[in-house]
């Protein structure tokens, strides 16, 4: 039993060496003549950036984010404005229809509206008098 067992571990480590030495012979390359392909790999390394390029590239990103930062404030502020809007001309509508309900009260009562004062923030008029233009010059024959 002994030697069975060792006729069967000889064979094993034939089969084992045949197929390892099979395995090592590329196929489809020609060994005859000696010459051998070798691929090479050739690998790179990335180039590491300078302190500058890094700083221009951190305040780019930088930018980036306080434009769109920017944006969405923009946005914001558009959507405010939009409401605040819509409440001034609910304000004014309200201050129309009291100023005329004020003149019908006005009239009712028989009292006689102020003159307007004029606006002392307006702008000063012209100290310039406009420019008079002379009769048209008749012609004779």
């Amino acid at each position: 039993m002994k030697r069975v067992h060792t006729v069967y571990r000889i064979v094993g480590v034939i089969a084992v060496g045949m197929i390892v030495l099979g395995l090592s012979t590329s196929t489809g390359r020609d060994r005859k003549d000696g010459n051998y392909e070798v691929e090479a790999h050739v690998y790179g390394v990335p180039l590491a950036q300078s302190d500058a390029a890094r700083a221009i590239n951190a305040n780019e990103r930088l930018m980036e984010r306080y434009m769109d930062m920017t944006e969405r404030h923009l946005v914001d502020l558009a959507a405010d404005m939009r409401v605040l809007a819509v409440k001034v001309d609910a304000v004014d509508a309200r201050l129309a229809q009291l100023d005329q309900r004020l003149e019908r009260i006005e009239k009712h009562l028989g009292i006689v509206p102020v003159p307007a004062r004029p606006d002392p923030n307006a702008p000063p008029a012209s100290k310039v008098p406009p420019v008079r233009q002379a009769p048209a010059q008749q012609q004779t024959r």
